[in-house]
C-alpha cells in the first residue's frame, strides 16, 4: 500500500462519515435555530426547551435517513474489502 492508496481511502473514510451524519446534524441544526428564533420572540430562556425537540428530530432524520445512510457505509466497505482483495 503506497501514499495515494491511504489517502484515497482516507478521504473515502471522511466522506462516508460526513455523508452519513450530515442528515441528523442538518435537523439538529436546523430545529436548534427554529428553537433559538421561537426563544428569541418570546423571551422565554428556558434550557431544557432545546433537547426534546432536538432529540426527536434527529430520532425521526435518522428514521428516514437509514437506508440511504446504511447504502453509503456499504459502498465505503465494499471499497475497502475490493482494496483488500486486490492486495492494495
Amino acid at each position: 500500500m503506497n501514499e495515494a492508496d491511504a489517502l484515497d481511502l482516507f478521504q473515502a473514510a471522511i466522506w462516508t462519515v460526513l455523508v452519513s451524519a450530515g442528515p441528523a446534524v442538518g435537523a439538529a441544526m436546523i430545529v436548534g435555530l427554529i428553537i433559538a428564533l421561537f426563544q428569541a420572540l418570546t423571551q422565554v430562556q428556558e434550557a431544557t426547551l432545546t433537547f426534546v425537540p432536538k432529540i426527536v428530530a434527529v430520532l425521526v432524520t435518522i428514521g428516514i435517513s437509514a437506508p440511504f445512510v446504511g447504502s453509503q457505509i456499504s459502498i465505503f466497505t465494499n471499497l475497502v474489502f475490493s482494496r483488500i482483495q486486490s492486495g492494495f
